[in-house]
């Protein structure tokens, strides 16, 4: 585990205390070895790079606006932390800014949310989000199609003479909400089945989807939120992930 802070030693070694209680569920059954990094141990983003190399840890640490004042206004996550989750293929736990004062206390993941626009198939992003829920938690499995796509698509449809657009929206929403519920229902069976004594929750919603995961977040008052963030397709971050991370200031972020 790797705890990368900007602070001096005392400052960097806080905020380490501070992340391995919050991720007490991590060290059960676990031989867990932590490495703190303070400010002087790197001066720019390759170094902070080099660091990591060398380390090669299994989950980076740090909070958002590292090396950097811009934790006043919420339209980044700072230079470091943008690079961390791009370049590396390591996960980033982002916590909040030390100077900042969430509304949501960080103690613990009780509830952990998996947050995805594609939820089904979705392995490894409901195991990283089942293995940071805390023993007795919740984990809620969300997902969240689009209103304004389908929109768009049934106008499409409707244009067809030969095909009844009532019976195309109806059978539409029907069969993707279906399709996701039974793999939320799978991924309960298999943590089931695994013994991990977390309830898990299913939430499929249609709306907009900015607003309706922002919503999901602040219902469930949730601990930890868990989305992917790599795209193979672009460099920049993955769909949904950016604006949110950009948004949801005061809860931690599992960044896959």
């Amino acid at each position: 585990m790797l705890v990368v802070s900007d602070r001096d030693e005392a400052a960097a070694e806080e905020f380490g205390d501070r992340v391995r209680s919050f991720l007490s569920v991590l060290e059960r059954g676990e031989n867990v070895r932590w490495r703190i990094v303070h400010g002087g141990e790197y001066t720019n983003v390759p170094e902070l790079l080099e660091l990591v190399e060398t380390e090669r840890p299994g989950l980076i640490c740090t909070y958002r606006h590292l090396h950097s004042d811009s934790w006043r206004w919420p339209y980044t996550l700072g230079e470091y932390v943008d690079v961390l989750t791009q370049v590396t293929t390591t996960p980033v736990l982002v916590m909040p800014h030390p100077e900042h004062s969430p509304e949501h206390p960080v103690l613990n993941t009780d509830v952990v949310v998996a947050m995805t626009d594609h939820l089904v198939g979705d392995h490894a992003l409901v195991n990283w989000a089942a293995r940071f829920t805390d023993e007795g938690g919740r984990l809620v499995l969300t997902h969240v199609e689009d209103d304004a796509t389908l929109d768009r698509f049934i106008e499409v449809v409707g244009k067809i003479p030969t095909i009844d657009t009532d019976d195309a929206r109806t059978s539409i929403i029907d069969r993707l909400g279906r399709d996701a519920r039974d793999y939320m229902s799978s991924c309960a069976d298999a943590l089931a089945r695994a013994e991990l004594s977390i309830t898990v929750q299913a939430e499929v919603e249609w709306g907009h989807h900015l607003t309706e995961y922002r919503c999901l977040v602040e219902e469930h008052d949730a601990d930890l939120l868990v989305m992917n963030t790599k795209d193979e397709d672009q460099l920049a971050m993955h769909g949904l992930a950016y604006p949110l991370a950009i948004e949801l200031r005061s809860i931690p972020l599992l960044l896959l």
